[in-house]
């Protein structure tokens, strides 16, 4: 049974420069909701209300965030706003959340480490801070279920196109089902020829705790960094390792382009904004020359394609 997630927030986020300057990128919010609490709320939908944030520097906004605010829920509550001060109190007693500040920023793998003394011998889940997948069975639910089913690491990983793979972690290794693979080989942004498969990690695990002396022996890489596939890499000597690849869609905040597409494809979603924001971007493409109706690819791929002109 997993009971406890981690999720590192500990980054600068400096793709995001200036906006990250004085405020975290898991703070970066999608329409009027931070990305954090996306991953926060997977986490519990995934039955685990015991979560630990290991944050960083000028991070404290995230603290803040799921913490009680008595000002502004008097104010809510002056204004009758019931269903904003009903929310407010939910967001600050969601589940129990702890912290921990990595005080040095060497890495995921570090990042992790710094989860040792409260997730001790069992094993845990990993989220993201950065990542917003969109699923019917929450992602970290449907690894929860492979590693109770082969009592193991679990990578959830997603398919990229093979002339993408070097942005990203690949996994190799042998087929056990359609979407379960036992893991042999875990490569570092490898070049196409390079690469075992088309298989990405997602920035969602089920670790064991043989994962901490994995990275106690992980050796420092670029920029004094320890990264997590490397220690993954040493842990696969000591047990089997499984990847599953995960239903659902996957959001990268960490890159300005995908962050709008991002804005963009939630906002269609929301029905006070669904109809006017899509019939404003369809003007607006018009207006620039792109006689691509809404209705026919979908306007998350009609701004890419034109973004690609």
């Amino acid at each position: 049974m997993i009971r406890k997630a981690v999720i590192p927030a500990a980054g600068f986020g400096t793709r995001f420069l200036p906006a990250t300057k004085a405020q975290p990128k898991e703070m970066l919010p999608i329409i009027d909701t931070p990305t954090i609490q996306y991953v926060v709320q997977e986490a519990i939908d995934s039955g685990i209300d015991d979560i630990l944030i290991v944050s960083g520097k000028g991070k404290r906004a995230i603290e803040d965030h799921f913490d009680r605010n008595h000002e502004l829920e008097m104010e809510l509550e002056g204004k009758a706003d019931e269903a904003m001060y009903n929310e407010m109190l939910r967001i600050s007693d969601m589940a129990n959340i702890h912290y921990i500040r990595q005080k040095e920023l060497r890495g995921l793998a570090d990042a992790i480490y710094h989860a040792r003394l409260h997730t001790a011998d069992e094993p845990f889940a990993v989220l993201l801070g950065d990542t917003i997948v969109d699923s019917v069975i929450p992602v970290t639910q449907q690894l929860i279920d492979i590693h109770e089913q082969f009592g193991r690491t679990v990578i959830g990983v997603e398919i990229v196109p093979k002339d993408k793979v070097s942005r990203y972690g690949i996994v190799g290794g042998e087929q056990v089902s359609d979407s379960i693979l036992n893991v042999t080989e875990l490569v570092e942004k490898p070049s196409t020829e390079e690469s075992p498969s088309n298989l990405a990690i997602a920035g969602r695990y089920i670790l064991t705790p043989e994962i901490y002396k994995s990275i106690e022996q992980t050796e420092v890489g670029k920029n004094d960094e320890m990264q997590l596939t490397d220690a993954l890499r040493l842990l696969l000597r000591r047990e089997s390792i499984a990847s599953y690849t995960i239903e659902g869609k996957r959001y990268d905040i960490g890159n300005k382009l995908d962050y709008l597409k991002t804005t963009v494809e939630f906002a269609l979603r929301r029905k006070e904004f669904a109809e006017p924001f899509a019939r404003f971007l369809q003007e607006t493409l018009q207006a620039r020359g792109v006689d691509q109706a809404i209705t026919g690819k979908g306007t998350a791929q009609t701004i890419e394609e034109e973004h690609e002109r």
